[in-house]
């Protein structure tokens, strides 16, 4: 159930920013592959990539995080 709240909320943020999937990876140094299980909520992102994705989308990690508790 966590990891569906993240990757929701990382899909959402990922959307009103304006990046596709690819854009948002490549601006990670992750892969595509990677990005997308994160997204399906098939994979639960490490804290760093959180970090990475908080400030990439220029969000709190809070804003991420909390979604795991």
């Amino acid at each position: 159930m966590e990891k569906n709240m993240i990757a929701q909320r990382i899909r959402a943020f990922r959307k009103l920013k304006g990046y596709t999937q690819t854009e948002l990876a490549e601006r990670l140094d992750v892969s595509i592959a990677v990005l997308g299980s994160i997204e399906r909520g098939t994979r639960k992102p490490e804290p760093k990539i959180i970090r990475k994705i908080s400030e990439v989308l220029g969000i709190d990690p809070e804003e991420l995080s909390s979604a795991a508790r």
